[in-house]
């Protein structure tokens, strides 16, 4: 394997030459976003099985010979964990590449583990213990050391060979096509744009609120992210998650109380505490129909549908013992209840897990399918037919 340090076009040129004709490209990225909105690019690893490179973009002024290889639709591009990575295209270039592949979905599909770290699955496929001492680098800072361009190399130069493997395994199981709504979904610059009115399904804590206070808390988290965005600031640094819950809770009227706010910083009130309280009021005055959800409402079975989400559960698990999954990666018991009551627009019942359970699942609750004891082991059989 070649290996390259990559700061200056020269290089950066004939790299991009020695990688144009790829099938595929392993590629990772190093970034920091502790001190911004925005994720700030500092390291591209690439790799096509020959060459592995860490391309340096605080030394380059662009890398738009390389960002084209990258965008070539007739290059698979692989990551593990893709999508910070696939964010970071997203805000820099607009675009995210395709087609990809992503190692970590496929790994779960294959019962590998679920959301299997990298170093974790170089370990069980390859045998190798990779060094996770650089995983809090501070990746802006130059120049990088020997040990950071290892660790930086390795994350690209094993991804290739993960990918030849686990591509292989799916072929054989017939899954090879299963993914490919998820890495569609991946590959969709809309995954990637945040909606300031979606701000605060991501708040800690907000499990705690309910009516009216999560009006008001969406509100305020809307608030929030405009002015991260505005800022390229943290968003904690504007506000921290635990005073916005504090305030939804209370609903502060005036700026006295408003100022009581455990650990609101006195600047916030000083330069936006009226917007807040107008936020607040507006929020307060919105009809019930208006309030979002955290959570959508219980379902309520009887005991006869309990009952047939104890059946389906116990499919549940049998079908992914059989295709050497976790059932917590199928579906959970609260999304096999919303099944005995009808819902049909779940996760379940669509891609891979339609193909591997849902489908299956669907013949239980209709009665065309059922577990039965043989030879002391519980299988999914045929129903027997009534009358017979």
């Amino acid at each position: 394997m070649q290996e390259q340090y990559i700061d200056t076009p020269e290089q950066l040129e004939q790299f991009c030459d020695s990688i144009r004709e790829s099938e595929w490209l392993a590629l990772d990225t190093e970034f920091i976003r502790e001190k911004s909105y925005y994720p700030k690019l500092c390291l591209l690893q690439v790799c096509n099985g020959k060459t592995a490179a860490c391309v340096d973009p605080l030394r380059l002024n662009e890398l738009d010979p390389l960002i084209g290889i990258i965008l070539d639709p007739a290059i698979v591009k692989v990551f593990h964990a893709g999508s910070q990575d696939l964010e970071i295209f997203c805000i820099q270039w607009k675009k995210v590449p395709a087609p990809l592949f992503d190692t970590q979905l496929a790994a779960t599909l294959l019962g590998l583990g679920e959301q299997l770290g990298y170093a974790n699955l170089v370990q069980k496929l390859l045998g190798i213990e990779l060094d996770k001492g650089h995983t809090r680098t501070d990746w802006s800072r130059r120049p990088l050391q020997e040990g950071q361009l290892r660790y930086a190399l390795d994350d690209v130069i094993f991804l290739g060979e993960i990918y030849t493997d686990l591509t292989s395994r799916l072929k054989k199981m017939g899954r090879e096509d299963w993914l490919q709504g998820e890495f569609d979904q991946l590959a969709n610059p809309d995954t990637y744009r945040m909606n300031p009115a979606s701000a605060w399904k991501k708040i800690k804590g907000r499990q705690r609120l309910q009516g009216v206070q999560l009006a008001v808390l969406q509100s305020l988290a809307a608030w929030r992210e405009n002015l991260a965005v505005e800022s390229d600031r943290p968003r904690r640094w504007i506000v921290k998650d635990e005073i916005l819950v504090d305030m939804a809770r209370r609903t502060p009227k005036n700026i006295v109380d408003l100022s009581r706010s455990r650990g609101l910083d006195p600047a916030v009130v000083k330069h936006h505490g009226e917007k807040l309280l107008s936020l607040i009021g507006e929020a307060r005055a919105l009809p019930r129909r208006s309030w979002p959800q955290d959570q959508p409402p219980p379902v309520r079975l009887d005991a006869n549908q309990e009952a047939l989400t104890d059946l389906l559960m116990c499919s549940l698990r049998l079908l992914a013992e059989e295709n050497q999954v976790s059932p917590a990666v199928l579906a959970s018991r609260s999304t096999i209840e919303q099944l005995v009551a009808g819902e049909r627009d779940m996760e379940l019942l669509h891609g891979w897990r339609r193909m591997l359970a849902g489908e299956r699942l669907l013949e239980v609750l209709a009665g065309r399918l059922m577990p039965r004891l043989r030879e002391g082991r519980l299988l999914l059989s045929q129903a027997p037919v009534s009358g017979k």
